[in-house]
């Protein structure tokens, strides 16, 4: 076995997924597991992709506080499935998001959560930063899940197309006849997510509790509709910090 660690927290600050894979021959998932975010923690993060606006002493002890929270989770996560370090080929995480630019001028990325906490608390070789050398090559880094979509569900003889809806939903595109394609569509649950605590006090509509009592709102969803982004063409992103809540 070829045992890999990876280690997720997206958009909708929710928390801390892991997956354990071994890549002998194939994917296989070995174990998973998840840990709540933080409340403090989260509403930091929350405030800053709102914003955009901080202190570099409260910007460094949120990538500290980040990459503290992705060591604990390991070494648990190793703990309940009676694990050593040694068995971990190594982690993959590519940190909390916290903005995503990739027009202009200037086109940038910036994750925090420090990788070398991890690295030195688990023991175990540590890989991040996956998203900046994609944007220097001309790339959107981001979505980065058409690459594993491609590994699981690829078929040559099939075209597929995979919808993965988190914070904001982006597809896969693998067609056997040309290079897999991944970009945003659209908004996922982020919106939703932000109304949900604005409104009824809870972090998201578990189980589409609330928006299966609703009905479709035609004006609304013409003015939705009409956003400027969905009107690009494919190999696109779409980062929360342009999403925004009325009412």
């Amino acid at each position: 076995m070829k045992l890999y660690l990876g280690i997720m927290s997206g958009t909708s600050l929710d928390g801390v997924d892991l997956a354990l894979v071994d890549f002998f021959e194939k994917p296989n998932l070995v174990a998973s597991g998840f840990v709540p975010m933080p409340e403090d923690l989260r509403a930091n993060l929350a405030e800053l992709l709102k914003s955009g606006e901080t202190s570099l002493q409260k910007l460094g002890e949120i990538d500290h506080r980040l990459g503290v929270l992705y060591a604990d989770c390991v070494n648990e996560f190793l703990a309940k499935n009676k694990l050593k370090p040694s068995q971990i080929e190594a982690i993959g995480c590519h940190g909390q998001t916290i903005w995503h630019a990739p027009q202009g001028d200037f086109p940038f990325t910036m994750q925090i959560g420090d990788m070398n906490i991890v690295a030195a608390r688990t023991g175990i070789t540590t890989i991040a930063d996956f998203r900046r050398k994609d944007m220097a090559f001309g790339g959107q880094g981001a979505p980065l899940v058409p690459a594993f979509h491609e590994a699981v569900f690829a078929r040559p003889d099939q075209f597929t197309v995979v919808l993965n809806i988190g914070g904001i939903s982006n597809i896969s595109v693998l067609d056997p006849k040309s290079e897999t394609i991944g970009y945003d569509v659209s908004v996922g649950n982020a919106l939703m997510d932000s109304w949900i605590e604005k409104h009824l006090g809870k972090r998201y509509d578990k189980n589409a509790e609330w928006a299966k009592t609703g009905e479709v709102i035609s004006e609304l969803l013409a003015e939705m509709l009409s956003e400027p982004f969905l009107q690009l063409p494919p190999r696109k992103v779409q980062g929360v910090s342009c999403l925004t809540l009325r009412g």
